[in-house]
């Protein structure tokens, strides 16, 4: 089973509509021992990362998150909430990936909406079957800024190039929403669910 964490940010419904496609069972869920037992971890989310961190806290989810040990999926907010801190509203957040959470130059049309181009910087399982470049779909005002190591594809916007997939461990993580990035997006969250 693949537990969809369930907050108040979260974008629940295309993920759950995306993992129907590939038939896989799922359940999106608050609940900490389904999350512990599951096969695979998924966290979506848009919405603002103060208010996301209140409500995983207030269910309790915030000491969960580092106990996760299964292949975990952070996709738009639930990636940026892996990181220490993010600059929107001064928010502490779980420190799982070591890095920064910026908000984009006010230079910049924000939030960043459409399509951008992705560019592979690492070799992994996620990208099996897809080319280096490909063009993803991003909703964000704010951006994830981490060690090389830990950034498997970037994107630019504007002068800032960022990382577009993050990964530490079994923790991976999305910029952008690989459920409404067609077939491109939809091969990487398969390539997700087979890890």
């Amino acid at each position: 089973m693949i537990a969809i964490i369930k907050y108040n940010a979260g974008n629940t419904a295309s993920v759950a509509n995306a993992l129907e496609k590939f038939g896989y069972k799922y359940e999106i869920t608050d609940d900490k021992e389904k999350i512990l037992k599951a096969n695979k971890v998924i966290f979506p989310g848009q919405g603002r990362a103060k208010p996301a961190m209140e409500d995983l806290k207030t269910k309790g989810l915030d000491k969960v998150m580092k106990q996760i040990k299964q292949p975990f999926l952070g996709i738009c907010l639930g990636t940026q909430l892996l990181l220490p801190h993010s600059q929107e509203d001064n928010t502490k957040c779980f420190g799982i990936i070591k890095g920064e959470v910026k908000r984009f130059s006010d230079d910049e049309k924000i939030p960043q909406i459409g399509w951008n181009n992705l560019k592979l910087t690492q070799q992994n399982p996620l990208f099996d079957g897809i080319g280096d470049e490909n063009y993803v779909y991003f909703v964000n005002s704010y951006y994830v800024e981490t060690d090389d190591k830990n950034t498997l594809a970037t994107y630019k916007y504007g002068n800032i190039s960022a990382a577009g997939v993050i990964q530490k461990d079994n923790f991976y993580g999305t910029q952008f929403h690989p459920e409404k990035s067609g077939k491109i997006g939809l091969k990487i969250l398969e390539n997700f669910l087979k890890l």
